[in-house]
């Protein structure tokens, strides 16, 4: 793959695992939500913000307008690598073992968990993502503020028979699939803002994201 849009960040030997619990409407509240139909779904865009005391002209601000492609995730050996074809990025995004023991090519190996290195969410709009085979995937989630910690994480199981819409200001880590590959629409705001948290560098571990289905709904 071409260059990554960020150097994954390495060197600790600390995992914090975070819940997992099934996606549905009631425990998306405040994160989100499960979509039906991709196409008629609207994509949240927010208004550029004012940076004094005078406020932004009305119908403004909010042009930008909404991006949309496929995004690719394949893992290679005990790698996951992504390509958002939405935005022009490539990632890495994790690995099923410890980032310097973890194969980086050749067949893929069992998986329990994926290690994350980083996170992020959009100030300027949100972002859906729908499986285009039906793939179940996970996702790391995180209410807003930026004052966010690893605790604040929980990951969500989707079952891939619907999309997932992640709201504005909402962090997330690597949409991670169970299956070696798997190709998902994105739509999402064309001005891709990005806020990030690196975990290794800020808090010393790594976040874990267990693939599995959920043992029971939450």
């Amino acid at each position: 793959m071409g260059d990554v849009a960020y150097v994954p960040t390495t060197g600790v030997r600390r995992i914090h695992e975070t819940p997992l619990v099934a996606a549905s409407e009631s425990s998306l509240k405040g994160y989100g939500c499960l979509v039906d139909d991709p196409a008629a779904f609207p994509i949240e865009i927010v208004r550029w913000p004012a940076q004094g005391w005078r406020p932004i002209d009305a119908n403004s601000g909010d042009q930008g307008g909404v991006t949309e492609g496929v995004f690719e995730f394949w893992w290679k050996g005990e790698t996951l690598y992504a390509r958002n074809n939405a935005v022009g990025d490539s990632y890495l995004f994790g690995w099923s073992n410890w980032p310097e023991e973890a194969a980086a090519d050749g067949p893929c190996a069992a998986r329990t968990r994926a290690l994350i290195w980083r996170a992020n969410y959009h100030p300027d709009g949100g972002q859906l993502i729908y499986p285009t085979h039906g793939q179940s995937f996970v996702v790391p989630l995180a209410l807003p503020g930026d004052d966010v910690t690893p605790e604040r994480f929980v990951t969500f199981w989707c079952d891939g028979s619907r999309g997932l819409y992640i709201r504005p200001n909402v962090w997330h880590g690597a949409f991670v699939p169970l299956d070696d590959q798997a190709e998902f629409l994105d739509r999402q705001g064309r001005v891709h803002a990005r806020v990030s948290v690196d975990f290794v560098k800020e808090f010393g571990c790594y976040l874990g994201a267990p693939l599995r289905r959920p043992t029971a709904d939450r």
